[in-house]
């Protein structure tokens, strides 16, 4: 009888090498599955600062041309006149120095508005979830 006993306790004590593979078979499988969302959740969110964070810079531009009647020279000149608390980081290249100011262009009556930014875009070469380039948002 207590042969018997023995031998269940030894049984009971841990798991068999097939039951470990298996555990860890379906970890993979939903490991697998999980990344790619994640990923594509990060991206996404990447995305909607990006977004936010043009509209917030153009929309001080356009209200620094309205107050002045002429565009920064440059970003930085936003923040020195309080439109903007501090120049966003570029949420892709992860810096706040690669933004492209873009200048002002042609009006129709042929003159060119004052001042160097009327516009910004990302410095990122990297292509959206849309299929647009984060250059031309």
């Amino acid at each position: 009888m207590m042969m018997l006993l023995d031998e269940t306790d030894r049984r009971s004590r841990g798991f068999t090498l097939i039951e470990l593979l298996i555990v860890m078979t379906v970890l993979g499988i939903l490991a697998s599955i999980a990344v790619p969302s994640y990923q594509r959740s990060q991206i996404k969110a990447r995305e909607a600062v990006l977004m936010e964070d043009l509209y917030q810079m153009r929309r001080s531009i356009d209200a620094y041309y309205a107050d002045h009647a002429r565009y920064p020279e440059v970003l930085e000149e936003l923040v020195e006149n309080k439109y903007l608390r501090d120049i966003p980081r570029d949420p892709f290249t992860k810096s706040d120095e690669s933004w492209e100011e873009v200048p002002p262009t042609f009006s129709l009556e042929g003159e060119v508005a004052e001042g160097g930014v009327a516009d910004v875009r990302s410095g990122s070469l990297l292509v959206g979830l849309n299929g647009t380039p984060y250059r031309e948002w």
